[in-house]
């Protein structure tokens, strides 16, 4: 069940009055839009508030009055922040400052401050929302603006409570809630204890936590009813409901929550606010679908459904198409519960990127929110082709394209909200579908469900569906253990996970690999299956790369697959070999470059030569082809903390994006990108989904990747070797790198694993 963060607007003006008969706002004054908006927000008729606020923002600028096209403005951004559109909000929250401070309103600026603040918070930018939310505090401390201060500090809370520093966020909103008793705003007092008893929840403190919503419910009762009160009542009822895993009348609790959310309902109705109806019903559907009741879970949810088509309000109403989907199934309704799904996951694509990133303020990423419907939906279609029953040949392979589709949406919408861009958009418009390029590579498509493990796999005759009876808690434990065994390099106890996950992942699959003469095998993986390199699986003999090209992808359809042109390559290296920055020597760098220069002789920049600025205008200056990075990399689990080491500097993400990124838009772009010394977390999939998409990232066809830093030779032996392979006419990326492989592996000091392995080739493959 959702959480609610409730924050209050600190605006000044709250109008209140009938607008059902209202004139066209185009033949209205900007005064009189500007009240009807106000009217509409009030029945949650957000899309047409914004149309009202943005003719009167329009008006106002014709008219010359900057002061009230300032106002029009922060309010039109409070419409596209209700309605999700957060990207939307943000800019005009951007123009209204900017007009602020052109007239020099230090009041106005402080609260459009505030509202920047919880807008970069609710795209999950915590970095932004810091910065904007205490320059605006100080500011209305400094002008003794306390209304103001109240309300900034209780979304000065949400950001604490969102960075786990609970005891801070409970001083954040306590000094809101007397300051809103003061001012007698019971609204946002009330608003401030259901936020403390959120905190109290989160720190163990059920009973305190308990206690605070019932004093809320006790406030609330003073403040008439009107579309903030209903939102309220539904952010209580969710509380007290997440209560009941904690509290010994779990019973009570239920009946409590299910009291508020009805109480909200009704009052939203009443006040022709279907947007909140919506939400009312669908979490009180949620109630009964807990207890088991789902007919009545199901009435309600239809309820929640045509509350929010009413309103055409697709950023609740894919949440109650999943609803019914689960209570479909649940009811036994098979393809009733597909439908349901599509309809949920087709809106929330249409929804999702004006949504941002964060998730409406949400800690959790785009995986953990909703991904769990594209899984659900997948798992059907899987189901559904397994029993066969009524379907033919045609329609099997139809469903299966579904799934595997339906789980391709998930993997780009993820790289969009880790990158926090539309960088995959521009990898998706060149993509070419993988199994038509080659027909002596196989497309292993991974998807880890709760009770078993799909693999869909790409063969000449089409997808074939192969279910392995292993959950995905299991063999996500059993990731983890082989990751963390194989940088021991002095141990084998890699070796029985290495097995077991070949048995999983590549057994079933060898009939199919032989028939085929397949020379590669190219893997699409999943969640921890991004954390390891699956050329080290073992069949009990040997390694998989003894016997295929391994290669990965971070979906189908954001790869470009095209063979290297190997005519008029230029190389670009960059490198460091000395400690920089805190981080240590990589001496067997110099090697590496050396070996590489022999190949393909061009520019390297190494130590002082490998400046950030001076490595910019290279890649603006020369046509490159082939990019080599020897330097220190890591990739975190935020896309901000991701970066690769430069001499002076740090080339991070966004620069990696606009110095690299930009030789997308050439005729032929970057062919391949190597970093030769990165890092990801073990255990940490996120921050493998960052080199993962590395590639996308930077606008290159290919990257070669590592997974941590190997410092030893066979580290240059390897990526010279790869090198030298690429020159072979007719060899593969992948090809190349496995010959690498198999050439240090040979070698009986580099036997384990842990030396070759790390390095992936990410992307395409030819």
């Amino acid at each position: 069940m959702q959480r609610l963060i409730i924050r209050l607007t600190c605006l000044s003006l709250l109008s209140a009055g009938a607008a059902a008969a209202a004139p066209r706002p185009d033949s209205m004054t900007p005064e009189a839009q500007v009240e009807r908006g106000w009217s509409l927000m009030q029945r949650g008729a957000f899309e047409d508030a914004a149309v009202a606020w943005k003719g009167a923002a329009q008006a106002y600028q014709e008219e010359g009055k900057l002061t009230e096209q300032t106002e029009a403005v922060t309010y039109l951004a409070y419409a596209y922040e209700s309605l999700g559109q957060y990207r939307k909000a943000l800019e005009n929250l951007d123009l209204a400052l900017a007009l602020a401070e052109r007239s020099g309103d230090r009041a106005r600026m402080a609260t459009i401050l505030g509202r920047l603040g919880s807008g970069y918070l609710a795209v999950g930018q915590q970095d932004a929302a810091e910065k904007f939310l205490e320059e605006a505090i100080a500011l209305a401390r400094e002008l003794k603006a306390k209304d103001q201060l109240a309300s900034l500090l209780n979304d000065y809370g949400n950001l604490l409570f969102l960075q786990k520093q609970y005891d801070q966020a409970m001083q954040a909103y306590s000094e809101s809630a007397q300051l809103a008793e003061a001012a007698r705003n019971d609204s946002l007092a009330t608003s401030a204890l259901i936020n403390v008893a959120r905190t109290l929840n989160e720190k163990g403190q059920h009973q305190e936590a308990k206690d605070r919503l019932d004093q809320a419910v006790e406030k609330l009762q003073r403040v008439p009813p009107s579309h903030e009160k209903a939102y309220a009542l539904i952010a209580i009822g969710l509380a007290y409901h997440e209560l009941r895993a904690h509290l010994s009348d779990a019973d009570g609790l239920s009946r409590t929550a299910a009291a508020r959310f009805t109480e909200a309902a009704r009052m939203a109705e009443q006040l022709g606010d279907a947007r909140a109806a919506s939400y009312a019903w669908g979490y009180l559907g949620h109630v009964s679908e807990i207890q088991g009741r789902y007919p009545e879970a199901l009435e309600l949810t239809r309820k929640a459904v045509l509350a929010a088509q009413r309103v055409q309000a697709p950023e609740s109403l894919y949440r109650w198409q999943w609803q019914s989907g689960r209570l479909l199934k649940a009811l036994g309704d098979l393809e009733g519960a597909i439908a349901s799904y599509r309809r949920a996951v087709a809106l929330l694509q249409s929804v999702r990127p004006e949504m941002g990133s964060g998730f409406g303020g949400s800690q959790a990423s785009f995986r953990e929110s909703v991904g769990p419907l594209y899984f659900e939906l997948a798992d059907l279609l899987l189901q559904r082709t397994a029993a066969r029953s009524g379907i033919g040949v045609e329609e099997v392979a139809a469903y299966l394209i579904e799934a595997r589709e339906t789980v391709e949406l998930l993997k780009a919408a993820e790289l969009r909200d880790y990158f926090r861009d539309e960088c995959v958009d521009g990898a998706l418009s060149r993509s070419t579908k993988l199994e038509e390029v080659s027909r002596t590579a196989v497309v292993v498509y991974p998807i880890l469900l709760p009770d078993r493990l799909e693999l869909l796999v790409s063969l000449p005759a089409g997808l074939k569906q192969v279910r392995v009876p292993v959950s995905a808690e299991t063999i996500t434990k059993e990731i983890r253990a082989f990751r963390s065994r194989l940088e021991k390099r002095t141990t084998r106890e890699y070796l029985p996970h290495a097995q077991r996950l070949y048995e999983w992942l590549v057994r079933p699959l060898e009939a199919d690999l032989v028939a085929m003469r397949t020379d590669t095998i190219v893997f699409v993986p999943d969640a921890a299956l991004r954390t390891i390199p699956l050329a080290a699986l073992h069949d009990g003999k040997d390694f998989l790369i003894s016997k295929y090209a391994v290669a990965t992808s971070p979906g189908l359809s954001l790869t470009d697959p095209r063979p290297l042109k190997r005519k008029a390559i230029r190389m670009l290296q960059a490198g460091l070999t000395e400690s920089v920055q805190g981080f240590p020597a990589l001496p067997n760098v110099s090697f590496e470059l050396d070996a590489i220069q022999k190949l393909y002789p061009g520019e390297a920049m190494v130590n002082k030569e490998f400046l950030l600025k001076r490595f910019a205008q290279e890649l603006q200056d020369k046509d490159v082809t082939l990019l080599h990075i020897a330097s220190h990399g890591e990739f975190k689990n935020v896309v901000e903390k991701s970066f690769i080491l430069t001499y002076d500097d740090k080339l991070t993400m966004n620069r990696l994006d606009e110095y690299i990124g930009l030789l997308r838009f050439r005729e032929e772009p970057l062919e391949l990108l190597t970093l030769s010394a990165c890092e990801t977390a073990a255990g940490d999939d996120r921050a493998a989904l960052g080199l993962a998409g590395v590639a996308i990232k930077a606008g290159a066809r290919s990257a070669l990747a590592t997974l941590w830093t190997i410092s030893d030779e066979a580290s240059s032996d390897l990526v010279a070797e790869f090198y030298a392979q690429l020159q072979t006419p007719g060899v593969s990326k992948a090809v190349a790198l496995q010959r690498a492989q198999v050439k240090v592996l040979s070698d009986p000091r580099y036997k384990h694993p842990g030396y070759w392995s790390p390095f992936l080739l990410l992307n395409n493959w030819l």
